[in-house]
């Protein structure tokens, strides 16, 4: 059935195993308890330290082990984006608040414009947040990372996460992550006195020779030469 209107409410789910979709988005936030859900490309156990967003159409498997009690936002697709992705989110300070006033609003009688003021910010947000697996290689990206790890970061199979990765940056796995390396050598070769031997080691290779033949075959000259002319 089609949700028309903004639904905000605590639910408790039972032990047994649901299947199902719904043409609407919706979050998950859980107050106490957990939920084993699975999709077509995740399969995860939601507990309060997540929240979860299953876009709409979403087929998925769930069920909740134990006491529960769950804060759910279901949101009308006229009110999403044009297309989004289930997303898999720690429940970082910024989300925190957004479950409190959630929480705090549906014990308010007269609290419609507010539920939706609060889901239009949250909906903001499936555009914006940058995705769990593409934040760790921000900040990550000068040691060796493995798609394995990445993938299990959102939790996707292999396969699936190079796609999905691909749809997101627009580049694969691999090609993001040496851009990355790449600009970070060439900063540590002209804005440093560091030696080369040094820059090698802060860039994770295991020694000065690997790290001068990834930066030829990058930028067509040794990392010497390149600091050299940097240097005029």
């Amino acid at each position: 059935m089609k949700n028309k209107n903004v639904t905000c409410e605590t639910r408790i789910y039972t032990e047994a195993v649901t299947a199902h979709h719904h043409a609407y988005g919706q979050f998950l936030f859980p107050l106490y308890g957990s939920m084993d859900l699975k999709t077509m490309n995740q399969q995860i156990k939601l507990t309060p330290d997540y929240c979860f967003y299953l876009a709409p159409y979403t087929d998925h498997v769930f069920h909740s082990p134990g006491r529960n009690e769950f804060l759910v936002l279901d949101i009308p697709e006229r009110m999403l984006p044009e297309q989004t992705d289930d997303m898999y989110t720690e429940m970082n300070n910024e989300w925190s608040a957004v479950k409190q006033l959630l929480a705090a609003e549906i014990n308010r009688h007269d609290n419609e414009s507010s539920i939706v003021n609060l889901t239009n910010y949250i909906t903001g947000k499936l555009k914006t947040e940058m995705p769990l697996s593409i934040d760790y290689i921000n900040k990550n990206y000068r040691q060796r990372l493995s798609l394995e790890t990445l993938a299990q970061i959102e939790n996707y199979h292999p396969a699936y996460y190079s796609k999905w990765f691909k749809k997101q940056t627009g580049k694969s796995v691999k090609v993001y992550i040496n851009e990355l390396r790449r600009e970070e050598a060439k900063h540590m070769l002209t804005a440093t006195d560091w030696s080369i031997t040094r820059i090698a080691g802060e860039m994770d290779f295991l020694n000065i020779s690997s790290f001068t033949r990834w930066f030829v075959k990058n930028e067509g000259m040794s990392p010497h030469v390149f600091k050299k002319l940097k240097k005029w």
